[in-house]
């Protein structure tokens, strides 16, 4: 039963602010090198609304001692099993960046059991799944690769300023960008589920016409919501952002 003790012990999930009573669910899923506590302020803001479980991919905080997976259809099927026990209610998808990647691939899984789940998703900072990935950062040498993090923003700056610590992020970091950089998706996949396109309007990484062409894979209702801010704008806009989940959840 969902709420269970032997549930909420998965360790794809943290529920930072559990609330079994909730009338719906609201799955966060992080960005490329990020993990569940990049959530955690979102997480209170939007517990009144929903029962929220933010995803924890392997190989990163309780998760550490784990092999990462570096496809996003991997982390897909095991995000997919893991949310089996939780689907007794209305679930939403948040996804930002790799995140938006994932909880698609997550939905495409729901759709192919022929289950309405999600009843919306919301595609935060990724351009649609059937565009190419035009970079290819998860081959750079170390340093490199720590140096592009930092430039994008969204990573602890104390975390990439510690050598020790910037030895233990690698791995998943590695692991996140080969996922994310070597995905794509065929350009009639699609759900049913209706899509919300988020973006920043200074994001470097994702045009306004690569997060529109979302509109593509779903079969459903499609809005494109454009925020001030570079491609971690959800850190300064917390605030537009969560009423526009909130808003949803209301509902």
């Amino acid at each position: 039963m969902a709420g269970s003790n032997t549930v909420t012990e998965s360790p794809w999930f943290r529920r930072f602010h559990p609330v079994g009573t909730a009338p719906a669910r609201l799955v966060l899923f992080p960005h490329a090198g990020g993990s569940a506590s990049y959530y955690l302020d979102y997480s209170a803001a939007l517990s009144p609304y929903a029962d929220v479980l933010v995803v924890q991919y392997p190989g990163r905080q309780n998760r550490f001692a784990e092999p990462t997976i570096d496809s996003i259809g991997g982390l897909a099927d095991r995000v997919h099993e893991a949310l089996q026990p939780w689907t007794d209610r209305p679930l939403t998808f948040f996804g930002h960046s790799m995140g938006s990647a994932v909880c698609f691939e997550v939905a495409r899984r729901f759709e192919a059991e022929g289950r309405g789940v999600p009843a919306h998703l919301f595609a935060s900072g990724g351009r649609a799944p059937s565009l190419p990935r035009d970079t290819s950062y998860h081959l750079l040498p170390d340093d490199e690769l720590l140096a592009e993090l930092a430039r994008l923003g969204g990573t602890d700056e104390q975390v990439l300023a510690e050598p020790e610590l910037r030895e233990l992020i690698l791995p998943s970091v590695r692991s996140d960008y080969t996922a994310v950089e070597t995905y794509l998706c065929a350009p009639d996949a699609v759900v049913s589920s209706p899509i919300t396109a988020l973006i920043g309007d200074e994001d470097a990484r994702v045009s306004s016409a690569q997060a529109r062409d979302w509109e593509r894979h779903t079969t459903g209702a499609f809005d494109l919501r454009v925020f001030p801010g570079g491609h971690f704008y959800l850190a300064d806009q917390r605030a537009a952002v969560v009423e526009l989940l909130a808003t949803h959840l209301r509902r």
